[in-house]
């Protein structure tokens, strides 16, 4: 998302009110039967104290004939829990087929997932995320009841609006995908047509649409987007069902909400579980975000609020003539991390506690960077992929050429050290090289964009399998001032799937 200029809108209070806490708690009641105990699987749980409370989001993430993929989210209400089990009972007797980042017994109808070794702990407040492939017959209905520990998941959304707990239809443009793929090497990927162009009005004259954020939820695609003109930038946001509707899909423009207009820029749209919000960060010239209850009400977000009371030191000291841009938040089970890039070589990395988001973003350092600015510039996104336990970090880069393209880092932490995996020109993760369009070039631009994932919440979880790509691009004969550019959003799909 790069700018010819350094957008600075007044600085806006960076102390939301603290977020309402769930006070759910049952004591486990440990008895002096440690055979009954050990034969329940109970004994080495947990421990005598521990207070177990929690809430489960199942989700239907793909649904075919005779089969599914479901995604589920433990949420510890209750005090830190070392070594899970979670039960509950299908209602038309489906079948488990495949898991990833638990193991599972199924007696009939009755299944209990048990943690893998490096995700046995759920901290107070955080959470743990499992997926499993599956068959049914006749119906799928979505259990109605789970059991952490033995101790039963009540806790519920204190807000009427749709939660992410409810079964999303199945994608009515994606293949299902299974759990058990790894990321492969190299990629390669196949190119739709330019999907969404911009929709002027009488006071928008949007010259391109740009760095789009998306996630599937509920049967439908939700994304949001830049709009540019030479004014300046502000958000759009629309949705649909299938790809192919995106084109005739309705913009609603976001300056005319409580977003507000003035710069707003570069959007990442996510579901926060423990707070129940949907959370859409973008760029203000600080780092800023709105909520929102529901994400298919345009009208129900938030003024915007700054996750900093200015621009950390460590980037002020290393941005030299580049411009802060690009926000992305990604969490595990006990932090969120804010990453950022200054178009100068440098991707930079702050974070607070799960408990805490969205205050105390700090402790800011380099993540990522390189003496060349063209090859850490922009757009990065960070993924957890699913039964992979590894995360991905990708980041835009200017070529030899010119061209936009990406290049991919993985690691085994969000924190941690990265190492390439697709990073070069010559083999990049996306771009002109590996990317092929059957209905014709449109683009030699592969630029800042969003992988479709698996789950909304914070933990942004994608599969590596069949990966799709939602990305700008232009007309490779376009030119001009970087803010009139017509950029347009196009779909890439993965060609060289492992699963």
């Amino acid at each position: 998302m790069r700018l010819p200029w350094r957008a600075r809108p007044p600085r806006r209070s960076a102390e939301p009110a603290a977020p309402p806490r769930v006070s759910l708690r049952r004591k486990l009641a440990i008895t002096a039967m440690p055979l009954l105990m050990a034969a329940t699987g109970l004994l080495n749980a947990h421990s005598a104290e521990a207070a177990v409370a929690c809430r489960v989001d199942y989700t239907v993430a793909s649904q075919w004939g005779g089969g599914f993929g479901a995604n589920v989210v433990v949420n510890n209400l209750g005090d830190a829990v070392n070594g899970w089990q979670l039960s509950w009972t299908f209602g038309a007797g489906q079948q488990i087929t495949q898991i990833w980042n638990a193991t599972h017994t199924q007696s009939g109808s009755s299944v209990t997932a048990t943690n893998v070794s490096y995700n046995a702990t759920i901290p107070s407040g955080g959470s743990v995320t499992f997926g499993f492939n599956g068959s049914w017959n006749g119906s799928n209905p979505v259990p109605t009841s789970f059991s952490l520990n033995g101790v039963p998941c009540t806790g519920t959304p204190s807000s009427p609006s749709p939660s992410p707990t409810s079964s999303p239809s199945p994608s009515p443009s994606a293949s299902p995908t299974g759990g058990g793929g790894t990321l492969p090497s190299s990629f390669r990927w196949s190119s739709s047509g330019a999907l969404i162009a911009p929709k002027p009005d009488s006071s928008h004259n949007i010259a391109g649409i740009k760095d789009p954020t998306v996630v599937y939820y509920n049967g439908k695609y939700h994304v949001f987007a830049s709009t540019a003109q030479a004014s300046g930038y502000n958000l759009v946001y629309l949705s649909f069902s299938d790809w192919s509707q995106a084109g005739s899909a309705t913009h609603y423009y976001l300056d005319r909400t409580p977003i507000g207009s003035g710069y707003r820029a570069a959007p990442e749209v996510f579901y926060f579980a423990p707070q129940k919000l949907w959370y859409l960060v973008y760029q203000t010239g600080n780092a800023s975000y709105s909520t929102n209850p529901d994400i298919g009400n345009p009208n129900g977000w938030s003024a915007p609020k700054n996750f900093y009371s200015g621009m950390p030191d460590i980037i002020r000291q290393n941005i030299g003539n580049g411009y802060w841009v690009d926000m992305w938040v990604i969490c595990d089970d006990a932090n969120c991390y804010l990453f950022s890039s200054d178009d100068n070589g440098h991707l930079y990395r702050s974070q607070t506690t799960l408990a805490n988001f969205p205050n105390g973003f700090g402790n800011t350092v380099i993540a990522l960077q390189d003496a060349i600015r063209n090859n850490v510039f922009e757009a990065s996104n960070v993924y957890k992929v699913q039964g992979d336990n590894r995360y991905l970090l990708i980041v835009e880069a200017i070529g030899s050429s010119g061209r936009r393209y990406f290049r991919s880092w993985t690691s085994n932490s969000i924190a941690g050290s990265w190492t390439p995996l697709a990073a070069s020109e010559s083999s990049p993760f996306a771009g002109s090289s590996n990317v092929t369009f059957p209905g014709g070039a449109w683009t030699n631009d592969i630029s800042h964009g969003e992988m479709v994932r698996t789950q909304v919440d914070q933990t942004l979880t994608i599969s590596p399998c069949k990966m799709q790509y939602l990305y700008q691009g232009r007309d490779p004969n376009s030119g001009g001032d970087y803010n009139s550019l017509p950029w347009r959003l196009g779909l890439l799909t993965q060609t060289n799937s492992t699963c």
